[in-house]
């Protein structure tokens, strides 16, 4: 078996996303978002609040609070997230300056909320796949995923929650009230966007007859499993403990499976955000400039 290694690069995939995504957001903020006062966080969101409280131009008002954060990006994220970082900072407001003649969808709050939130977070989620932003507070956001290891979603409610508490002086309670409703959905439409639909369980098994629930794992399922060597705490002697990723949809095939060879056997499932691999991606995400091995004859 000879591995031979590859240069992974889909810098056109990864513009495509970026200039998709930054038109969703930009549709988003014109048709739901702004006619309703929804300030969904981000400078989109500061911009609302601009325009309301002093009369100015959503778009320059973007550009203009996007430049220190676009040179913060290029000193903390680095020239490539800096390069793709420009792009989506000047396609949302460029955007805008082509659609800002389009009229609201809704004029319902709550309707707003959901579905600007939603649209939203789809936009800004799939620029996030292409490791970009469309620039603004999205920026901080990418910062504290990649220095601190926040998850996405949480840090966009961390820094657009703060933007949130500064529509409080422009708008009343009631108006904050539905954006932070469309901050809450942008934040889970993000998660989902990053992580996919599937969902999967970790589990690990500890049993006296480790061997026939391997086989059923192997066989039955048609998964893989991983024998993790173990001591008991209570009788202080060596077992094996056995680990599988799984499909939610099996786990209760599964709990069939052990209780049919074990009855007395510990069980312990925990999610999986996320599983690369065979039998659950078709490929693996390797980040630009990295190696991307794959086995040939």
């Amino acid at each position: 078996m000879l591995r031979v290694a590859k240069k992974y690069t889909l810098s056109a995939v990864d513009y495509t996303y970026i200039i998709f995504g930054s038109f969703l957001t930009a549709v988003s903020f014109q048709v739901f978002l702004l006619p309703n006062n929804i300030v969904s966080g981000g400078v989109s969101g500061l911009s609302i609040a601009a325009k309301t409280m002093f009369g100015w131009n959503p778009i320059i008002f973007q550009y203009a609070l996007n430049v220190p954060l676009l040179v913060l990006c290029f000193v903390l994220l680095g020239k490539e997230a800096g390069y793709k970082t420009i792009l989506g900072s000047l396609l949302l407001p460029f955007f805008l300056s082509f659609i800002g003649h389009w009229g609201p969808i809704t004029s319902e709050p709550l309707l707003a909320a959901l579905y600007g939130g939603g649209l939203t977070g789809l936009g800004i989620g799939i620029v996030y796949r292409a490791k970009s932003s469309t620039g603004g507070t999205s920026v901080i956001v990418q910062i504290l995923y990649q220095y601190l290891h926040f998850p996405l979603g949480f840090s966009t409610i961390v820094v657009d929650g703060l933007v949130i508490l500064i529509a409080l002086l422009v708008f009343d309670v009631e108006t904050v009230m539905f954006s932070l409703i469309a901050l809450f959905i942008v934040s889970r439409t993000i998660d989902l966007v990053q992580l996919g639909f599937n969902r999967n369980k970790n589990v690990f098994i500890i049993s006296d007859n480790t061997e026939d629930i391997r086989q059923e794992i192997l066989h039955t399922m048609e998964r893989g499993v991983t024998n993790l060597g173990i001591r008991g705490g209570y009788g202080n002697t060596d077992k094996d403990m056995l680990m599988a990723v799984i499909q939610e949809r099996e786990f209760t095939l599964l709990k069939e499976a052990v209780l049919k060879a074990d009855a007395d056997a510990f069980v312990v499932a925990m999610p999986a955000s996320e599983v690369l691999g065979r039998g659950f991606s078709m490929h693996k995400y390797f980040p630009p400039n990295e190696t991307e091995w794959t086995d040939t004859e």
